[in-house]
């Protein structure tokens, strides 16, 4: 059974897909534990569901870095420790992880973000794509690296601009996608027929 740590900074609609397929008995992952940097509302999420939930505010630690160990610390006390039984999932985590937060984890650390890598990396991808003009974008899965989502693609699916469509808009459509695919990656990862590139 793959043990999960997720993290996030709001109101928590992947890990609440998360939570919800963990419901089913069949499904090959359990979330043990979910934190955050911040009061964030989806933690209630987890605390309804019987998860143990954790806050590591940046702000109470010296260093970016010190900041990741005590995250690194609090998600190893629930026994994921980026061995081949554990994945960390960050979904809606609005923070770039310290480089030893992630060499610690990587390639057992995962991200969703609202573009088709590697089109429009960073922290404003469905403005940028309607800035840019684009007529098609998506959601992607990917391992996270040292980097700004540069790590490893998993997963993507696509999806078509509307001509005028909000940012807003849009951004809600792609959640639509962004759910399914991270419970199936994860689904997929856990059963073995996901491999995560650099694993092992």
């Amino acid at each position: 059974m793959l043990k999960i740590a997720v993290l996030i900074s709001g109101g928590g609609s992947n890990l609440k897909a998360l939570l919800d397929a963990a419901d089913d008995p069949d499904f090959p992952a359990r979330i043990v534990c979910v934190g955050s940097d911040t009061d964030a509302s989806g933690l209630d999420h987890a605390r309804a569901a019987g998860v143990p939930v954790f806050i590591e505010r940046p702000r109470d630690a010296a260093t970016r870095e010190e900041w990741g160990e005590r995250l690194a610390a609090a998600i190893r006390q629930h026994g994921v420790d980026g061995s081949d039984d554990s994945l960390v999932v960050s979904a809606g985590l609005m923070r770039i992880l310290p480089a030893g937060f992630v060499r610690a984890f990587s390639p057992r650390l995962i991200n969703t973000h609202p573009a088709l890598l590697p089109a429009f990396p960073g922290a404003h991808a469905v403005r940028d794509a309607l800035a840019a003009g684009a007529t098609r974008t998506g959601v992607t899965v990917h391992v996270i690296d040292e980097g700004v989502d540069t790590g490893p693609v998993l997963r993507q699916e696509a999806v078509d601009v509307r001509p005028g469509e909000s940012e807003e808009d849009l951004h809600e459509r792609m959640k639509q996608l962004e759910r399914p695919l991270l419970v199936r990656t994860v689904r997929d990862i856990a059963l073995g027929e996901l491999e995560l590139p650099g694993a092992g």
